[in-house]
């Protein structure tokens, strides 16, 4: 046996275990408020970060220590305060940062609870149905990909599919499609005010919160969402039809894609946005989102996708290669990669 081996495989595992405590401490933060109040208060010891976020000193004390040993805080040796940086404040507590990290942390608190309940679909191999997971991985799902839809669905996506942000200026027509709880339907609705916006999800709950929030921004009688899945909402010649981390967490992604052919418009487009991923297997593995992506598949997409009619289950890092033939299948005739993020792939399909 090759002892450094061992060690590094120690090392590695310690590493992943100093990372989800460190992810759980991540969530505390944001649930209790703790680092708004230190980007808006400035540093702070813990009897004073107390004071403000209406917490206990002797909690306080073990989470700063945690969070500066983990180098998020940084801890000033003369008074006795912790700071956190502008740089980590925007990935830690500004929400209106496309750096904002921290709402994403409660998803693996879902993951974790969900553990019994994987294990055993392992042992069967049924799919775990969406409507199943934890609350907070609706929540977290949400808070991931909310601050790269809000810096760049309406700026930079729509934008560069030719001619899909005139018509939709002029007063088109958009579908939503594995909506969630409406991120990108309001977006797009504050965007194009003269566009009728139309959001589509199987799953009740989404639906009930997506209506809430469309009418907490003042957009209830422009936006409508119903309980529909990407194979039955109506085929009404949409100008805009966008399945933004969804195809993925679908049964039958072939029959979602022949849908959407029968929407869209003759001039429309489909914006497919879907996880970052290679082609290549080999070349996944060795990216640096690899790990937590299949993480991702494993706990959420892939039993979604196996609970649905068609258990196709693509996984979370199927490659576009994998999306351009589901299109061609499906009848469109046009295929793009429009950009890259560090998270996403986004596409481009026309008829």
């Amino acid at each position: 046996m090759d002892t450094q081996l061992i060690e590094q495989n120690v090392q590695r595992l310690l590493g992943a275990m100093t990372g989800a405590a460190t992810t759980a401490m991540v969530a505390v933060g944001d649930q209790l408020g703790l680092y708004r109040a230190l980007a808006d208060g400035g540093p702070a010891t813990q009897d004073e970060l107390a004071a403000r976020t209406g917490t206990a000193a002797r909690y306080v004390r073990e989470w700063l220590s945690q969070q500066a040993a983990a180098g998020f805080l940084t801890y000033r040796e003369g008074d006795g305060r912790y700071v956190l940086p502008a740089e980590a404040a925007l990935v830690l507590a500004n929400e209106a940062s496309p750096a904002f990290l921290a709402g994403g942390a409660t998803i693996t608190r879902g993951w974790f609870a969900g553990i019994d309940r994987l294990a055993e679909a392992f042992r069967t191999g049924a799919g775990i149905p969406w409507h199943e997971q934890h609350p907070a991985v609706f929540e977290g799902t949400e808070r991931f990909f909310r601050p790269g839809y809000t810096a760049s669905l309406t700026t930079e996506w729509v934008p560069a599919l030719p001619g899909v942000a005139d018509t939709l200026a002029a007063g088109g027509r958009i579908a939503d499609v594995g909506c969630g709880h409406g991120v990108a339907a309001i977006l797009l609705a504050r965007a194009y005010p003269q566009a009728t916006v139309h959001g589509y999800d199987f799953h009740d709950r989404s639906i009930q919160v997506a209506r809430q929030r469309a009418d907490q921004a003042g957009l209830g009688g422009r936006i409508r969402f119903e309980p529909l899945d990407a194979t039955s909402y109506p085929a009404d010649g949409f100008d805009l039809i966008c399945l933004l981390d969804t195809l993925h967490d679908l049964g039958d992604p072939a029959a979602a894609l022949a849908h959407a052919r029968k929407a869209i418009a003759p001039d429309g487009a489909v914006l497919v946005v879907e996880p970052n991923a290679a082609d290549d297997y080999a070349a996944n593995l060795a990216s640096p989102m690899a790990a937590l992506s299949y993480a991702a598949s494993t706990f959420q997409c892939t039993p979604a996708a196996l609970a649905q009619p068609g258990g196709v289950a693509l996984g979370a890092q199927a490659g576009p290669a994998v999306v351009r033939q589901l299109a061609e299948d499906a009848g469109f005739s046009q295929f793009r990669e429009v950009t890259q993020t560090p998270v996403n792939v986004v596409l481009e399909l026309r008829p």
